[in-house]
């Protein structure tokens, strides 16, 4: 597969794009360790200048009719289906999804999400009726995004396609690992007819950046997903102004299979739901809670299953585990899984150590850790990597207190041979969504977490709310 044209990946500011100053950061290709692009070290100076040309373009944005905020957000998807090749490409570029997955999902989930959110905004209650009061929503003000790297352009478009077609204007700090997607949709936005301003990016990192937007005084809001511990700075920082923040965090998600449940299918498709994007995923099922009487059963099939994943070039349609987003995530990854020996946990496929006939990229072994202590820390920390941790259970009520004992609560999983009692299981998991039984994914669904998983809820009209402002009139 010929290597993607990577688009000038410099800020993009008040319609135009601007090289910014000489310091860069390299994006470096993790399977390939080749840098394939570099993107300017944003400034507080470089979020100065995009934030007065968001206020600036607030005015008018916010005031253009909705069927015309509808229409262009439409677009906007429109002009992510018509680059949906590029877009895979370049998100396997950069920070090694397969080519498959990329396709399928990487570049293909944010065209419905952005779909999905200007279809659904003719109907939504813009104004309501409540006794004397006319309730009515209105857009926040200049919103600051900031996205991470593992689902690099769905992660910006689910929080600036509502932000957008609620009236806010936008200034996004894409991942510096993963950064040149922003470059495509900031090229979209453009032909889509958004006015200059109303969307804007400035690469960089996080604390320089990211603190910088999330310290403004006139941005509003600031919409994050990423790490819990970032997640945390980000809150401290824009508690200064007392402005709306929006969090979507880490993940140590449970699937548990209760004693009923068809063994062989909730194994293959856990297994699938914790080994995707390489593990690289917030709601990644990295718990398998199983009956203690199946555990060696469950154990055998899930390495059977895990042999049939294959580690590779991620250019190879074939390739079903690429490498991780980079050197650093390989070793903490790899830091986990030695740690999971160290504590005690039974290598059932995989362990440590580097992965047979690749020399070159950031690639681990796919793991599996058998009779795992809840309590230990393979079980309790975020590794966002493809390893998982199979952890047996007496009873359901056990199951339940395992799967909620993390700091987190993000997903999970339930699988049942009674769809009521799995239901009913799900309803005791404190955790943001659960999915029974295999459920597919609904783009139109609340997505956000419990505890220390964030606060807040992204896509369909729940997204849209996010990015709104409640205002009562009486009369």
């Amino acid at each position: 597969m010929a290597a993607p044209t990577l688009t000038s990946p410099g800020h993009w500011i008040n319609g135009e794009r601007v090289e910014g100053g000489g310091e860069r950061i390299d994006v470096v290709n993790p399977a390939t360790e080749e840098v394939v692009a570099a993107v300017p070290a944003g400034t507080p100076a470089d979020v100065d200048r995009a934030v007065a040309a968001a206020r600036a373009a607030f005015r008018g944005w916010s005031s253009t009719p909705l069927n015309e905020r509808i229409a262009v957000v439409q677009r906007i998807s429109d002009g992510l289906k018509a680059r949906h090749g590029e877009i895979a490409a370049t998100i396997t570029a950069e920070m090694g999804s397969p080519i498959g997955f990329s396709k399928a999902v990487q570049a293909s989930i944010p065209v419905a999400t952005s779909a999905g959110v200007a279809a659904l905004a003719a109907d939504f209650p813009w104004t309501e009726e409540i006794g004397n009061s006319l309730v009515v929503r209105e857009p926040i003000g200049v919103v600051g995004a900031i996205t991470p790297w593992n689902y690099p352009l769905h992660q910006i478009v689910a929080k600036v396609a509502p932000a957008l077609l609620a009236g806010n204007t936008v200034v996004l700090k894409p991942t510096e690992i993963a950064p040149l997607t922003a470059g495509i949709l900031a090229e979209i936005t453009a032909e889509a007819g958004l006015p200059a301003g109303a969307f804007n990016v400035v690469h960089g990192t996080g604390p320089v950046v990211g603190e910088a937007i999330a310290a403004h005084p006139d941005v509003d809001m600031v919409s994050f997903t990423g790490s819990t511990r970032a997640g945390k700075r980000v809150t401290v920082v824009a508690s200064d102004t007392v402005k709306r923040v929006a969090l979507e965090l880490g993940g140590k998600s449970a699937n548990v299979v209760l004693e009923d449940a068809d063994l062989g299918r909730a194994v293959k498709v856990g297994l699938a739901n914790a080994y995707i994007n390489g593990g690289q995923t917030c709601t990644a099922w990295t718990r398998m809670l199983v009956p203690a009487g199946r555990h060696d059963e469950a154990v055998e099939l899930a390495a059977a299953a895990a042999a049939k994943y294959t580690v590779g070039d991620p250019t190879e349609e074939s390739t079903r585990i690429g490498p991780m987003s980079s050197e650093a995530q390989q070793q903490r990854v790899n830091g986990y899984i030695e740690r999971g020996v160290a504590d005690g946990a039974t290598v059932a496929f995989g362990g440590p150590g580097p992965v047979d006939g690749l020399d070159r990229g950031a690639y681990v072994r796919p793991t599996i850790f058998a009779n795992v202590d809840p309590n230990s820390v393979i079980a309790q920390e975020e590794i966002f990597g493809p390893v998982l941790s199979v952890i047996p259970y007496r009873d359901e009520d056990e199951a339940v207190e395992i799967a909620n004992n993390t700091i987190y609560g993000l997903a999970g999983a339930v699988f049942s041979a009674d769809q009521d009692r799995a239901v009913a299981v799900a309803r005791r998991l404190k955790t943001g969504q659960v999915d029974v039984n295999g459920g597919a994914f609904n783009p139109l669904a609340p997505f956000g977490g419990y505890k220390q998983s964030g606060n807040g809820r992204e896509l369909g009209r729940y997204g849209l709310e996010e990015f709104l402002e409640v205002k009562s009139i009486q009369r």
